[in-house]
């Protein structure tokens, strides 16, 4: 009898490292063969029947990354098993797997993770239900009781649930500086496992942007950049980040140590690649002195260990400085950050006033990375509908922040200077990062918005708001008045 199976969106346990995999069908197991990149989504059904007696699968393609309901039950694949084909290297190993073999890698089960976590409930979802009455996150402003009962239950493959989702954000109900998101993703598949609270919460941070019909470009031609070199009587430093993951993986608040470990191996080993002006080497937070690490925390160089409410209650500072480091090359102007926030966090910072030559470093260096990174067998988790996928949904798209610290001392005390950023799409923070204040007249001023516009746009966007603020600081020296500007969006 043929198989039903309705696909559904599982994530990438296996990415696109899956080639010429084959494996027999029998009534309790799916056939793979010859991944060809084929995305399916949930409204699809796929029809199969045993191409010959021995029920060896010679259909093609069915994505090993996707859930898939088999007459009734739902096959997942074990978190343990999906990490070893996560791997190009792997999958040789496993070229003819049979349905006894596959018995170790998937369970069959009619209630899918949830039926482990119901069995532990002993309260109804209502009693479970955090009290977010006095809370100003993202997360708090779309969590409803309902929403709450239909998601508790649930869990990804790797066992992340949605109250550890949340949890950072039940402990932290406001933030002095911005509204914060509320919570974060233990793994890629929590962004499609608890996408009914992940996706509005995504639209309010992101201007709008809808992950369900919305697709993210990506644009690393920073040829198409135009001006970018500000006058260095106030910017004083000019930086470009953004974050990767490594596909296979979970994500830094649901991680293991020894996936940890697995994330700066394979990052290290990537590195190592880069040549010419991106040569350098790694420092491991656990071999530094305390002096080296305060100097090049000082220095701007390298995260500290996370102190932050919004970090620790999310579980990103366990076991802390385990599998922590910092690549920089030879001239510090490009850093590679393991395992803070994210998996990694590229960066590319100079002193001065010069962005354009900044983001010219960054793509190409980013560009280097991802190619290294591939080249080991291993992949950035990405999709068309949020970009690159990081920890914290605020980084999703491009994860990219273009900020420079810049000296505002008249236009910073002006009561128009929120409004004028909020116009821009620009926000502020002191030049220690989020949690800390402006020291002086000195902020940490970049691009407001992640997903929905690529690094050209949002670098573009940058560039021109800051020579705004700097055109507005010079006429309130010269005593003249300013004007808040049309929102973007809107100008003609």
């Amino acid at each position: 009898m043929g198989l039903q199976l309705r696909t559904q969106t599982f994530s990438s346990f296996l990415g696109r490292n899956l080639r010429n995999l084959k494996v027999h069908l029998s009534d309790a197991t799916v056939g793979i063969l010859r991944d060809k990149g084929n995305v399916y989504t949930p409204a699809q059904t796929l029809s199969l029947e045993p191409a010959v007696s021995d029920r060896t699968s010679s259909y093609s393609p069915i994505l090993l990354q996707k859930a898939l309901l088999c007459t009734g039950h739902r096959i997942i694949m074990a978190s343990s098993f999906a990490r070893i084909l996560s791997s190009k290297r792997n999958v040789g190993l496993l070229s003819l797997v049979g349905a006894g073999s596959l018995s170790v890698g998937f369970y069959l089960n009619r209630e899918h993770v949830s039926a482990k976590l119901q069995d532990r409930r002993r309260y109804p979802a209502s009693a479970d239900y955090p009290d977010l009455r006095k809370h100003n996150n993202c997360m708090s402003s779309h969590l409803t009781p309902a929403l709450y009962a239909k998601l508790c239950d649930k869990a990804t493959p790797n066992g992340f649930t949605l109250d550890q989702a949340i949890q950072t954000g039940v402990d932290n109900p406001g933030h002095p500086f911005i509204k914060t998101v509320g919570m974060v993703a233990g793994d890629e598949e929590s962004y499609e496992v608890f996408a009914d609270i992940f996706d509005p919460v995504i639209t309010e941070r992101h201007n709008g942007y809808d992950p369900r019909t919305m697709k993210h470009p990506t644009d690393l031609d920073s040829k198409k950049i135009r001006g970018g070199i500000f006058d260095e009587k106030f910017v004083l430093s000019s930086r470009v980040r953004t974050g990767r993951s490594i596909r296979g993986l979970s994500l830094p608040p649901a991680c293991t140590r020894a996936e940890r470990r697995e994330v700066e191996r394979v990052v290290v080993n990537a590195l190592a690649g880069l040549q010419d002006t991106l040569t350098g080497r790694y420092y491991s937070l656990t071999e530094m002195t305390e002096q080296e690490q305060q100097q090049l925390i000082d220095d701007h160089f390298l995260f500290d260990k996370p102190v932050s409410p919004l970090l620790t209650c999310a579980g990103m500072a366990r076991d802390w400085p385990d599998a922590r480091g910092i690549w920089h090359n030879n001239e510090k102007t490009f850093l590679v950050w393991v395992n803070e926030e994210d998996h990694t966090r590229v960066i590319s910072m100079e002193k001065g006033g010069n962005m354009k030559r900044v983001f010219e470093r960054f793509c190409k260096g980013l560009k280097e990375v991802e190619r290294l990174i591939q080249e080991k067998g291993w992949e950035f988790m990405w999709n068309e509908h949020l970009g690159y996928i990081l920890t914290c949904p605020s980084n999703l798209g491009t994860g990219l922040r273009a900020g420079v610290h810049i000296n505002l001392p008249r236009l910073s005390k002006d009561p128009r200077f929120p409004k004028i950023l909020d116009n821009l799409r620009l926000q502020k923070r002191g030049t220690g990062g989020v949690d800390t204040a402006a020291v002086g007249s000195t902020f940490d001023i970049s691009n407001l918005d992640r997903l929905g516009q690529s690094e050209v746009q949002l670098v573009q966007t940058v560039i021109d708001g800051v020579n705004y603020l700097i055109e507005c600081e010079k006429k309130l020296e010269k005593g003249q008045d300013i004007k808040i500007p049309d929102p973007i969006g809107q100008r003609k």
